[in-house]
């Protein structure tokens, strides 16, 4: 099924938000190129994401699981499954 609602920032808590980001980070393994970012500055720019509302929180019913998508990655997903 996959996310079907987005959840208020403001209903986390900071430490919440900032372990909901480095799990997502950790999770994810994204690549950077040559140069290797470390986690902290990932986790800023992330956090900064989200406080401006283009990445959102995520919450999926099924596996009860939270995550974090773009504004258009759930855009996408809420056409694609008739949200």
């Amino acid at each position: 099924m996959g996310p079907t609602m987005i959840i208020s920032k403001d209903l986390l808590s900071q430490d919440a938000l900032l372990g909901l980001i480095e799990s997502f980070i950790n999770r994810e393994g994204t690549d950077y190129g040559a140069d290797e970012i470390p986690l902290d500055r990932k986790v800023a720019t992330l956090k900064a994401q989200v406080e401006e509302g283009r990445v959102v929180i995520v919450f999926d019913p099924v596996t009860e699981t939270p995550s974090l998508m773009t504004k258009e990655q759930y855009r996408q997903w809420s056409l694609e499954n008739g949200g």
